[in-house]
């Protein structure tokens, strides 16, 4: 019988027996399957929530009680429970549902969540205004995936377990060995510990004691060393958490029956929960790395259809780097949780004493990598462009301040494309390029990608080399070539009355534009230091400066170019391209860059326009 076809929102779920309950998780988990195979996505981290899913929307009452979804990459289940299961095949691409949660797409969506470790925070602010507002509603958490490793969520713990608020906690343990952690045992416990009586003799056991101190001291530390022998919830607890758990995270009755307790207890409640990633899907349970982040692929047995040949810039990077680190012992690579998808997972094993994946704490990263270069070590970070931002206070104030040198790599810069804003990577160039001591790099080609990154590692600085998502032109790298001469731009091609001025992978767009207005062009290179007497003589020789970036056009490069213009009192018609001020949709890269007017027939109508 088909279940999933029923539930149209999440009171539907209350419905069906447990028995029903279970074997709609089983078609839930093939839906995902098939869904993502077409559409790609995040496949991993789905498979393994199912079970929690259904059980929180079995035993809350949403949208009035409030789930907050950490990272967010997690909530496929969730978007189908809630009535989006209609819109799945629209999944990540141009006016179709994000692959992350929204506000603006749903009223089951609380909390909009891309970057991680924010749930608890969030959980914590809306049980405050629940006790404000006098509301008998709960707020849910639901954090893991390594989302624990980052500061944010121990900072939430600590405030939360001093608030008293309804608020609960579900710790989505993945690392896990369901089979040899999490058993009856445990799961009995949770039960128990969740249970009115255990929470009945806690409170009373307390008021006895607290008239007789050393008692209630003996009998706290009794507690305490009862239950670590069994379950590891002292920190927990020591942050003011009622610690339950762990149980099994693909037991629906247990997690019914836990949920249940749980909702009747007051105060903080910190859930944890042992799953599997990718589980129910054997290709994904054996290599959750790989399954974490997909395109499209066969079900059948998981392997991916086949793509561009070309190499990617992440792949460049990969590539750069284990051949540097064979010449230099000195280098050591430094990751925030993304070693799979920066490209460091060879250097990771052939080299584990010099990796160092930090988990999802890019402000310890950067602090981290100060400290390496501080002894001599050369430091290498490899960080997405969306999550440098979240430690930009270190880059100022650890690493700029005291001049620090090492080199940043930083993948997925400019227009991302399906993962949307969360991930979007617009405004790098603006909030970097204010900072001091900085040198900051846009390949436009695979070539220059190496010999940038090579240019950076041997610069007694802070160099960023900016890279995009995707493959390059195909332009074969020259590993022999000298380095790069630092701010120093290329003229490409020779023209008339107008010269365009690119930065990073945009040039190459810009040179089929440039061919069609016999338009001069300039790769760039070099956002900072920019090359000044370039564009002073292109001011001179030509009646138009056109910029084009991949980045926001508020304080991009673009602006970069214009200040120099106006220092020097420069005169001549000016036009900025980049992108404008808001924020992407998820789509192609192509489909945005054709949004953001950056495709070709796009800025030659705004060059002519403006002629």
């Amino acid at each position: 019988m088909n279940y999933l076809d029923k539930i149209k929102k999440p009171s539907d779920l209350k419905k069906l027996s447990r028995d029903e309950l279970k074997s709609l998780a089983k078609e839930l988990r093939t839906f995902i399957i098939d869904s993502v195979s077409k559409t790609g996505g995040h496949l991993s981290s789905n498979l393994g929530v199912i079970e929690l899913s259904i059980a929180l929307h079995y035993v809350y009452d949403c949208p009035n009680d409030q789930i907050i979804w950490d990272v967010g990459h997690q909530t496929y289940a969730h978007k189908i429970l809630t009535g989006r299961k209609n819109k799945m095949h629209t999944l990540r691409q141009k006016n179709g549902i994000s692959g992350f949660p929204r506000r603006s797409e749903s009223k089951y969506d609380s909390f909009g969540t891309g970057h991680s470790s924010t749930s608890i925070s969030a959980a914590l602010g809306i049980s405050e205004a629940f006790k404000i507002t006098k509301s008998k509603f709960r707020s849910i958490a639901v954090i893991g995936d390594g989302a624990m490793t980052a500061g944010m969520a121990f900072e939430g713990l600590n405030n939360a377990g001093n608030s008293e608020n309804d608020i609960l906690v579900i710790l989505n343990d993945n690392d896990m060995s369901i089979s040899n952690n999490v058993g009856a045992l445990n799961n009995y416990l949770a039960k128990l510990l969740s249970g009115k009586l255990y929470g009945e003799i806690k409170r009373s056991g307390k008021a006895v004691f607290s008239k007789v101190p050393p008692m209630l001291e003996l009998a706290r530390k009794t507690e305490e060393h009862v239950k670590g022998m069994v379950i590891p919830g002292t920190l927990f607890e020591e942050f003011g958490f009622n610690y339950i758990g762990p149980i099994d995270g693909h037991d629906l009755d247990t997690l019914i029956d836990t949920l249940t307790n749980i909702k009747s207890l007051k105060g903080p409640q910190f859930l944890h929960v042992a799953t599997k990633k990718g589980f129910g899907y054997k290709p994904a349970e054996n290599n959750p790395n790989k399954f974490h982040g997909v395109s499209k692929f066969n079900p059948e047995n998981g392997d991916a259809k086949k793509s561009n040949e070309l190499k990617t810039f992440t792949e460049v990077f990969s590539e750069w780097i284990m051949d540097t680190a064979i010449k230099e012992p000195k280098l050591c690579a430094i990751t925030p949780a993304m070693s799979d998808g920066s490209g460091l997972n060879d250097f990771s094993k052939k080299y584990p004493k010099r990796f160092f994946d930090v988990g999802i704490a890019e402000q310890h990263a950067l602090t981290f990598a100060a400290g390496l270069a501080c002894q001599d070590l050369k430091p290498v970070v490899a960080i997405y462009s969306t999550f440098l931002q979240r430690a930009y206070d270190q880059l100022i104030h650890d690493i700029a301040l005291q001049n620090i040198p090492m080199l940043f790599a930083i993948d997925r810069a400019g227009i991302v494309g399906a993962d949307g804003a969360t991930h979007s990577g617009n405004f790098d160039i603006s909030f970097l390029r204010c900072i001091p001591n900085l040198v900051i790099m846009t390949p436009s080609n695979e070539d220059q990608c190496y010999q940038m990154l090579k240019t950076g590692f041997n610069f007694n600085g802070i160099c960023m080399v900016r890279f995009p998502r995707g493959h390059g032109a195909g332009v074969k790298i020259n590993k022999k070539s000298n380095l790069l001469t630092i701010g120093k731009s290329e003229q490409i091609r020779k023209g008339k009355e107008i010269a365009i001025l690119a930065f990073g992978p945009v040039v190459n767009t810009a040179l089929e534009v440039a061919i069609e207005l016999n338009a001069t062009l300039i790769d760039m290179k070099f956002v900072k230091p920019i090359d000044q007497n370039t564009i002073k003589k292109s001011v001179n020789n030509h009646k138009v400066i056109v910029t084009i970036e991949d980045n926001t056009i508020l304080g991009g490069a673009g602006s970069a170019v214009m200040e120099i213009i106006s220092k020097n009192n420069l005169k001549c018609k000016t036009i900025c391209l980049g992108i404008p001020d808001k924020f992407l949709e998820h789509g192609t890269q192509e489909e945005i860059y054709k949004q953001c007017g950056l495709d070709k027939n796009s800025i030659i109508k705004k060059i002519v326009k403006q002629l």
